[in-house]
């Protein structure tokens, strides 16, 4: 697996991901959730240079011009529901491609820290032959991506696949590339090195589904 890891380099992408993990700012949701988005927006770039291109003519109120604007298929798709502010700073920038969603969540079967990943909904169109981007903001254990991954087989087999985050852990990301194809590239904004015994980054950002959304039940 191929990692790029944007924020090893000083760019306004550090100043996205400060607002994020700042516990004051976090008590604005709109402007958490458009962190998000934002950082979104950067990996997508970064990764549409990894794209397929063609020339294409262009007419212009006087004249012509070529240009070269990406043909790649894509799907993006996204875990539910941390994932939505992400998927939106992707399709601010990727407004043609087939979009398609999952639910992961932590089931606690003793009430304690041990836990495993429930996938229940699902929606996605068919893969073969496209370009799948992943999106989950927080890395934490690679167990929800492992998860996400064994049920999008049932659509097909994509040519190539990205995951977009915007926090991870090393053991997370570790485990990432044990269990994806060699092939993936992973685009993430910063890598933290801690996961607490319940399988929370640290220092990481919190819930993001919370601090996006409200608390749940």
């Amino acid at each position: 697996m191929q990692i790029h890891y944007l924020g090893q380099q000083n760019s306004i992408l550090n100043q996205f991901i400060s607002e994020l993990r700042d516990v004051e700012i976090q008590k604005d949701p709109m402007r958490f959730r458009r962190n998000i988005e934002r950082v979104g927006e950067i990996l997508c770039y970064e990764m549409s240079r990894t794209l397929e291109y063609k020339t294409r003519t262009v007419q212009t109120p006087l004249g012509t011009t070529t240009m070269s604007v990406p043909v790649t298929p894509l799907v993006l798709c996204s875990v539910l529901r941390a994932g939505l502010p992400l998927h939106q700073g992707l399709l601010n920038y990727f407004d043609r491609a087939e979009n398609a969603f999952i639910s992961a969540y932590r089931h606690h079967p003793g009430g304690g820290d041990a836990f495993e990943v429930i996938v229940k909904y699902f929606a996605a169109p068919a893969l073969d032959g496209k370009t799948l981007v992943l999106t989950d903001p927080m890395l934490a254990t690679g167990k929800t991506l492992e998860n996400v991954l064994a049920a999008l087989k049932a659509h097909g087999e994509p040519s190539q696949i990205h995951i977009l985050s915007v926090i991870g852990s090393k053991r997370g990301i570790a485990h990432v590339k044990s269990v994806f194809p060699d092939s993936t590239h992973l685009w993430i904004a910063t890598v933290d090195d801690t996961l607490s015994a319940q399988g929370y980054i640290i220092p990481g950002l919190g819930d993001a589904g919370d601090l996006a959304f409200g608390m749940k039940l």
